[in-house]
């Protein structure tokens, strides 16, 4: 086994980890780690993420249930158009794209370029996410739903979701709570939920019927991970997650930096 190899694999169970401590976030560097540790290709890598962003949100949706922070009626509402965006996209649209999107002068913007560059771009907002403080919740407060926003902001998620692997959660909570009306506390529960439904239907109904798939290799990775998740929460018995949760916020907002620098500047 090569040293990127080994690093992947510590990597693996650092995402984990990072996802027991701090309840999210981690999963976000599933796709440069499979891309530059693993050298798997920028339709791999997303589609790889997707199945293991998945598996990492179920684990952390149904400890939120547990909790009694999980709106089913709001996932399903949500997460039916999320579904469908991340479906398409990842059955036909990310097949369908040439491996040179356009050429300008003599420089060639690639399809990596183009899932990277946008992987990169929406990694800032989801470090600021982590970044700020989140406002207190407001109880009882009645869940009501604006219909025609939650199907276009579920498409909308569901496609970016497909083109750049990870789950969005930055964009689905203050969804949940400006279109639903949905306390906090439950809207980063049932995103959990959404996050977790959109990414495996997206991977199975996309990418498991369009490419070959190396379980083995992805079942290892998502099992490592998984371990990390448990490792993460006893340790949380002992450390704050929380203040640990604005340095994770630096280095997402770091590896963005990275990635654009290596897709676009590094031949």
């Amino acid at each position: 086994m090569e040293i990127l190899e080994i690093l992947g694999y510590i990597s693996a169970l650092i995402i984990g980890v990072s996802l027991g401590l701090i309840g999210g976030g981690g999963s976000i560097l599933a796709v440069p780690v499979l891309a530059y540790l693993f050298m798997v290709n920028e339709k791999v890598a997303t589609a790889y993420s997707l199945f293991v962003v998945g598996f990492s949100a179920l684990i952390g949706g149904l400890k939120q249930h547990f909790k009694g922070y999980v709106d089913w009626r709001t996932a399903f509402v949500f997460g039916l158009p999320a579904i469908v965006g991340v479906t398409l996209v990842r059955y036909y649209v990310v097949p369908a794209l040439p491996e040179v999107l356009f050429v300008f002068n003599d420089f060639e913007f690639t399809r990596r370029m183009g899932m990277f560059g946008l992987f990169a771009i929406l990694m800032i907002p989801a470090a600021f996410s982590m970044l700020r403080k989140r406002p207190e919740s407001q109880v009882d407060q009645e869940v009501t739903y604006n219909y025609p926003l939650i199907l276009l902001e579920g498409l909308v998620v569901g496609a970016i979701t497909g083109f750049i692997g990870a789950g969005g959660g930055f964009l689905i909570i203050p969804a949940l709570v400006i279109l639903a009306n949905v306390e906090m506390k439950v809207a980063v529960g049932t995103s959990l939920i959404i996050i977790a439904f959109k990414s495996l239907l997206g991977f199975f109904l996309g990418d498991a019927m369009t490419m070959g798939i190396d379980w083995a290799f992805l079942l290892t990775f998502t099992g490592i991970s998984l371990i990390g998740i448990f490792v993460g929460s006893y340790l949380g018995n002992f450390i704050d997650g929380r203040k640990l949760k604005k340095g994770f916020g630096y280095f997402i907002f770091i590896m963005a930096i990275f990635i654009f620098y290596m897709e676009f500047f590094v031949k």
